[in-house]
């Protein structure tokens, strides 16, 4: 991005997380703008990718995705083709809703979003366990999300 978020970058994209179908006529309103400069803003920053896209925020327990698991990965090896191998594999892998390479004492950590421990133990078996280059698991069942933030609060850079 050529320059910093300024105090109405930061109030657009916070008003776009709360409500990604405002309209600009509604978002000029909210932020006291005009709609030619607030449109020109949001296409600033779309085409920065800052904003890279809009979508509904689904409820999965209304879905019937209720289980939520947290699976740590060890790898045999580390060396590029493996992480190469295991990061393109994972992403076919649909119940799997984020894979997080960690700096430590394992090298992954999945979030793993079920219908239950039985469509887990499935997901577990059939696919995550014969991705490539696993040398271990540890799976971990979540009992109660206490915190799931979605929106990244954007201050204003400069």
């Amino acid at each position: 991005m050529s320059r910093e978020l300024d105090k109405i970058d930061s109030r657009i994209l916070n008003e776009l997380q709360a409500n990604g179908r405002l309209s600009i006529v509604e978002l000029a309103s909210r932020i006291n703008l005009t709609n030619t400069p607030c449109s020109e803003r949001v296409r600033r920053l779309e085409k920065s990718g800052i904003i890279k896209k809009y979508c509904a925020v689904l409820d999965p327990n209304a879905l019937g995705y209720s289980h939520l698991s947290v699976v740590q990965i060890s790898m045999a090896a580390t060396a590029n083709s493996s992480l190469d191998d295991f990061n393109t594999a994972v992403q076919e892998v649909d119940e799997i809703e984020s894979c997080l390479m960690i700096a430590g004492s394992f090298d992954y950590v999945l979030i793993v979003r079920t219908r239950d421990m039985a469509h887990f133990r499935i997901v577990l078996g059939e696919q995550i366990s014969k991705l490539p280059g696993i040398r271990q698991t540890n799976s971990f069942a979540v009992m109660e999300v206490v915190k799931e933030a979605r929106e990244i609060d954007v201050k204003p850079q400069s």
